[in-house]
């Protein structure tokens, strides 16, 4: 394999050098013994920045110099110690690494907040539902999700059967849109229809607000859904049953 030069530079990049040092470097891999000046001319860096790219790599152990009379002329170091210096570095994380693996351990807070937008948002939170698994507590849902995406609400049915996921659900529609074989209906007379659906399952409550494009929210906490399931317990204590008209699909 045939490696150029940029590429090179590239990966001295990579492993930690700066682009001056990286140029220098390279010089003076090319060039051999040369004092800061010529450095700066050749690899054209003013004479401050090369200096401080020098010592840098000094510092690192790359380069090295000798003083020829009153005068010093750097070299590179065999480029063997590219290695040594890398596994230093390695050296020193591992020194760090326990104190790192603490703090990343130790408890925080969540965010538990996630804001979805467009299909593909909403898509991901039906899915949520999904993966957990828990019962399903829906308030203000018009069908919505069937109207717009039929092929998906179909996916989404068959899978709430497969995992035995019990929905109940309050309806502003005396005819709500077919679900889940679990799905259980009760109809709440209300003065106007809502473009959002609220869904409460384990500890999260997913809210859709079907907008074009629609825009969903989960909130994951354990007050919060409880407080959002004593609210729906008490719409579904005020609404009238309605008969299952679940298909199979």
């Amino acid at each position: 394999m045939v490696i150029n030069t940029e590429e090179i530079k590239k990966i001295l990049n990579k492993i930690g050098l700066s682009d001056n040092e990286t140029k220098i470097y390279f010089t003076l891999l090319e060039l051999g013994s040369s004092k800061a000046g010529k450095l700066s001319k050749e690899s054209q860096i003013n004479r401050t920045t090369t200096y401080d790219a020098l010592k840098r790599l000094l510092e690192k152990g790359l380069i090295n110099y000798v003083v020829k009379e009153n005068r010093k002329w750097f070299e590179a170091s065999s480029p063997e110690r590219l290695i040594e210096y890398l596994k230093e570095k390695e050296e020193e994380l591992e020194k760090i690494m326990p104190v790192l693996k603490k703090i990343h351990s130790a408890p925080k807070e969540k965010h538990n907040v996630t804001l979805y937008y467009g299909y593909k948002g909403v898509k991901t939170v039906f899915m949520d539902i999904i993966r957990e698994g828990k019962d399903n507590d829906v308030f203000g849902d018009e069908g919505q999700l069937s109207k717009r995406r039929p092929a998906f609400s179909k996916y989404f049915t068959r899978w709430q059967d497969r995992k035995k996921i019990k929905t109940r659900l309050v309806s502003g529609l005396k005819t709500p849109e077919t679900y889940s074989k679990g799905t259980t209906y009760k109809y709440l007379p209300l003065p106007a229809l809502s473009p959002v659906a609220t869904n409460i399952y384990g500890n999260k409550i997913a809210i859709i607000i079907w907008t074009e494009p629609p825009e969903a929210i989960i909130i994951e906490n354990n007050a919060s859904a409880e407080s959002y399931r004593n609210y729906f317990e008490f719409l579904w204590d005020s609404a009238k049953s309605i008969k299952n008209n679940a298909k199979t699909k």
